[in-house]
């Protein structure tokens, strides 16, 4: 039986491995000249640049895709596990480090802030609850099949749904566990794991902080973008055919059941069709001629980014892997994303220096940046404006924070915004994470992984369930694959 993946971005990655190894002789067609989608890479001027995702967590997830490998295949996936998962740093000179183990971090937290260790350690502990009381049915398993709803785990499930803070927000339910507005503040962030406000988004997603400061946060040997290419060579192992170069303009359907792609104005036949194009030009474009979910369609974008990606001639000791740079008002700054469209004039800053840990990544004596600031989805914005405008904010922040004037150490610089990742990425108004979050069934409200209408079609990658992020795009392949038939 044939597969057909349109997309390889890492969700279609996961799913061509797992299809392949189900017996499917797999092809994968890619717009792109390269595999990933925002897991990519480049070089410039001697510095390399994880362009996408730059947080690893879950690392089992990629553990088991690469022990689907071919038995006389031996390719291995070298990472490990980091003492310390974020720096934070506050205009009025507060600086702290959150360590991945919880009572650690709370030790961290009594001496710098004067918070009772046992709040952090209570807080995470009830995250890791929330996390390992839901995911089961929320992250892993199909939300639009009643299969789900009988299963074994929905009972502890819904015996501890009053558990979930599914009527309060995240911000409400930080405040009241946390009461300290550095730890609301620092604990509100995680809400932008999915490109979501705090301020709307439900309680429930407080359980993301499980993962990386309990969970553990992780690094590939060789970066981010190491977990694409070990993926990729997994896949090749198993006889999946990669096509790059190769956008797809049509997916046909025949009497209700998906029969083959159009790519270059070529019928490709197949059994079976997966998009992990983001889910708005999958209709509007492949399936143009089908009936359209404009429900789903037309939900609330996540927000996007605005990332510079520089080379700076000097260390910065203070720096570590992940570090965040707080503004004075994140209620403001997320008015301005998601209810004015705009960018705050002090927005919050996420840098991220990946020759910390690969001193290749930088030339010597220097650092690979990735400087970005959370923005809206492109809505018609005047970005050209816009982006020298925050670019000087940020510059001016970092500076005053770090004590050195960070415009003179650029050496070399590169942009990436909401309309260059639309274009590269095929994600709708660069939303990085398809939909928001910011509503209490936001996880029933994201297209499901198949189409309930038309057989042999099925949807993976980050704006369908269970949603956006690394850890969740390799779950979409899982679920597709639970899903989708054995193999005559």
């Amino acid at each position: 039986m044939k597969a057909v993946i349109i997309g390889a971005g890492i969700g279609g990655i996961a799913t061509s491995i797992r299809l392949a190894k189900k017996g499917y002789d797999v092809e994968v067609f890619e717009q792109n000249s390269y595999p990933g989608g925002k897991l990519s890479v480049f070089e410039q001027d001697g510095f390399r640049f994880d362009a996408g995702p730059s947080l690893f967590t879950l690392p089992e997830l990629v553990d088991d895709l690469v022990a689907l490998q071919e038995e006389n295949s031996h390719i291995k996936f070298p990472y490990k596990k980091l003492d310390e998962s974020c720096r934070y740093f506050w205009e009025d000179g507060k600086k702290l480090t959150a360590y991945t183990k919880p009572e650690k971090f709370g030790d961290e937290v009594e001496k710098v802030l004067g918070v009772p260790s046992e709040v952090i350690v209570n807080y995470i502990k009830k995250a890791e609850f929330k996390y390992e009381k839901s995911a089961k049915i929320f992250l892993e398993k199909s939300l639009h099949k009643t299969s789900t709803f009988l299963s074994k785990e929905i009972l502890p499930a819904l015996l501890n749904i009053y558990k979930f803070d599914l009527f309060e927000s995240m911000n409400q339910v930080n405040e009241s566990q946390l009461k300290d507005p550095k730890l609301v503040q620092l604990f509100n962030r995680f809400a932008t794991y999915n490109g979501s406000d705090p301020y709307q988004a439900p309680g429930i997603l407080t359980s993301i902080a499980n993962l990386e400061l309990n969970r553990g946060t992780f690094y590939p040997e060789a970066g981010m973008y190491q977990i694409t290419d070990i993926l990729c060579e997994v896949a090749k192992s198993l006889g999946v055919n990669f096509n790059f170069n190769a956008g797809v303009e049509k997916i046909e359907v025949d009497n209700n059941k998906a029969t083959g792609i159009y790519q270059n104005g070529k019928r490709i036949p197949a059994d079976l069709v997966v998009s992990n194009m983001d889910i708005y030009p999958t209709y509007k474009r492949l399936l143009a001629d089908q009936k359209q979910p404009e429900a789903i369609l037309n939900q609330e974008r996540s927000s996007s980014a605005l990332i510079f990606y520089w080379g700076i001639n000097r260390g910065f000791s203070e720096l570590g892997l992940h570090n965040i740079f707080f503004s004075d008002d994140y209620q403001k700054e997320f008015h301005h994303i998601f209810k004015s469209k705009t960018i705050a004039a002090d927005p919050t800053i996420y840098v991220n220096i990946t020759s910390k840990h690969t001193p290749s990544d930088a030339p010597e004596g220097m650092e690979n940046w990735f400087v970005m600031v959370n923005v809206p989805s492109n809505d018609g914005q005047d970005w050209d404006q816009l982006i020298p405008e925050i670019k000087a904010s940020v510059l001016v922040k970092l500076s005053r924070i770090l004590g050195a004037d960070v415009t003179n150490h650029i050496i070399t610089e590169s942009i990436l915004e909401p309309r260059t990742i639309e274009s590269k990425t095929s994600s709708y108004q660069g939303a990085l994470y398809g939909s928001s979050s910011n509503n209490r069934y936001s996880a029933f409200l994201r297209h499901p992984n198949f189409h309930q209408k038309i057989k042999g079609l099925y949807f993976s990658g980050g704006s369908v369930h269970p949603g956006g992020g690394i850890p969740l795009c390799l779950l979409s392949a899982k679920i597709i694959d639970d899903l989708s038939p054995e193999v005559k």
